[in-house]
């Protein structure tokens, strides 16, 4: 039936009804009121922040693009998932700031830091990200499912099937539908990395047969097209510009009930990613070996399941493809949603809507993200140019956020300025055929420059939205009580707790500092006691990086090189 034997498809099956019932608990016992739609409440502790984090990142667009990749490029291919490894350190420092805010969404900080217009264009560039992404992640699954069932289900059915299917869950439980289910989804997602490898092997005849079938350039981290040296670096500094407004991560980073389970949710969730994408990539090397003339890369994902998998198997990956799906999609469902209610509909429309009013209009954002993402997933040519115009479209608006963090000077004039002259260069750029690492090298230091000469040319913000600003960016969670004393009202915020021991008179003075919050005023403030928190997790975070990337070369030595 479906094309699929009747083992498999009972495997499928059996997921589908385990996460439904999971979206129909979560929805009678956690949701109820919009804040627990869009951040669960704030009230996720350390382990549920890691699987969100890592089932909210981790898709089976991504496994397609980068062992389709891997096949025609080698191990290289991995940098259209590792451009972002040596930002993941940094994720550490980042993630305080989404929970000191205490907003909804990040059109929310462009708002409360500069403007309601730049607000808007940040909802409405945010939307279409999730459009792209959703799209995306459904055209990759779609194609593959399809691919595995010999044609039985189209791509369009798929697509519309795997729809029908998270919706009928999150759009009920919010936030909290799909952290609950990312537990089970996360060690579905890691059987779906590593899943192909040993049959890819076993096929291809050990893995001497894979070394004298392939070029020793497949197994080196660095393409001599495509993905080369300059493409790799230029990437990594396009994403970590771009990577701080990706418009989930609020969420993402939001929902903890403290600042510790922030950090730690994003970073080290963020770190399997990294960790499952070697699967991805010595997967789509080995498929090299077996299959030398398929005629679409992004095929080779679908093609080795159908292929290689025995019975039983192919059910686990389909419900390890379609919980890559739901994972993912339900955040971005949701962050679109809260994008949608707060900062449109509610700001513009319906200011004095009611929790109940809210609550129906996340669920109507949610249909609408998703009717979105359909649309982009029947129209996007590939995977990778879907990729491509996600990575720009944040840099873009990275800069200001940036900027906004580290500069008081920072001004929306400015970040217009930024957001014009990185657009225009980009669009410019393209049209004179420039690829993606070269427009970066251009548009990324003209769009930090304009920004900082039309800011310090006009007229700067308010020194009472500046306070506001800065006030909750200097307030650990945890210490409500001196933003209620600054006449602070935070969003949504609820019991949150301190990750400083109740001893402490003040946090800040006692590690719990932001080194990027006081980046300019680093050489009057610095000491190791204010910034231990910070420093600690900055350092184990690159260890992470230097492990990551020594494992991913020993391990291509060690099959590239007859023992």
């Amino acid at each position: 039936m479906f094309g699929l034997n009747g083992i498999d498809l009972v495997i499928v099956l059996i997921y589908f009804g385990v996460t439904i019932g999971v979206g129909a608990w979560s929805s009678r016992k956690a949701v109820k009121s919009s804040g627990d739609y869009f951040m669960g409440g704030r009230a996720f502790g350390k382990a549920m922040m890691v699987a969100q984090a890592f089932g909210a990142g981790t898709r089976t667009d991504q496994a397609v693009a980068v062992v389709g990749a891997s096949y025609q490029l080698g191990l290289a291919g991995i940098w259209y998932q590792w451009l972002y490894i040596f930002a993941t350190p940094f994720f550490w420092l980042i993630a305080p700031i989404y929970r000191r805010l205490r907003y909804v969404t990040i059109a929310d900080f462009f708002e409360r830091r500069y403007h309601a217009s730049l607000a808007m264009v940040y909802a409405i560039a945010a939307l279409g990200y999730f459009a792209v992404e959703i799209g995306m992640i459904l055209k990759g699954t779609g194609t593959t499912i399809s691919a595995i069932t010999n044609g039985a289900l189209s791509t369009e059915a798929v697509v519309l099937g795997m729809v029908a299917f998270f919706l009928s869950y999150s759009l009920l439980g919010g936030l909290v539908a799909g952290a609950n289910s990312k537990f089970v989804q996360g060690l579905l997602i890691l059987a779906l990395s590593f899943l192909l490898i040993p049959f890819s092997i076993e096929r291809a005849g050990g893995l001497d047969a894979i070394r004298e079938k392939l070029d020793p350039s497949m197994f080196s981290l660095v393409a001599p097209e495509e993905v080369t040296l300059f493409f790799i670096v230029m990437a990594v500094i396009n994403g970590l510009v771009g990577i701080v407004v990706y418009p989930h991560h609020m969420a993402i980073n939001g929902s903890g009930k403290d600042e510790l389970s922030c950090r730690s949710g994003w970073t080290f969730g963020t770190f399997i990613k990294r960790f499952a994408t070697l699967g991805w990539a010595f997967t789509g090397v080995f498929l090299a070996a077996i299959f030398s003339d398929l005629p679409n890369r992004e095929a080779a994902f679908g093609v080795a399941v159908k292929s290689l998998l025995p019975t039983g198997f192919v059910g686990l990956m389909i419900a390890a493809m379609i919980a890559a799906v739901v994972a993912s999609c339900d955040a971005y469902m949701v962050a679109g949603s809260a994008l949608f209610t707060k900062n449109l509909i509610q700001k513009h429309f319906k200011p004095d809507a009611s929790e109940s009013e809210l609550l129906t209009l996340a669920r109507a954002g949610s249909l609408l993200v998703v009717a979105l993402g359909v649309m982009v997933a029947l129209l996007l040519p590939s995977v990778i140019e879907g990729l491509k115009i996600v990575w720009q479209l944040m840099a873009f608006l990275g800069i200001a956020f940036w900027c906004g963090v580290v500069w008081r000077r920072a001004n929306s004039a400015g970040a217009w300025a930024s957001l014009v002259v990185t657009a225009s260069v980009a669009l410019l750029t393209k049209s004179m055929g420039w690829s993606l690492e070269y427009q970066a090298t251009l548009y990324l230091p003209l769009g930090f420059l304009s920004l900082i000469v039309v800011s310090a040319l006009t007229k700067p913000e308010s020194e009472a939205k500046l306070n506001e600003f800065y006030a909750l960016l200097h307030t650990p969670v945890g210490e409500e009580e001196k933003l209620k004393a600054m006449g602070v009202a935070p969003m949504l915020d609820s019991n949150a707790k301190s990750d400083a021991p109740t001893s402490m008179a003040n946090a800040e003075e006692n590690g719990h500092s932001l080194l990027i919050v006081d980046l300019l005023s680093l050489g009057k403030r610095f000491s190791f006691k204010r910034y231990k928190v910070d420093l600690q997790g900055l350092g184990y975070g690159t260890l992470a990086v230097i492990g990551i990337l020594g494992l991913a070369m020993m391990l291509a030595r060690g099959v590239s090189i007859n023992p």
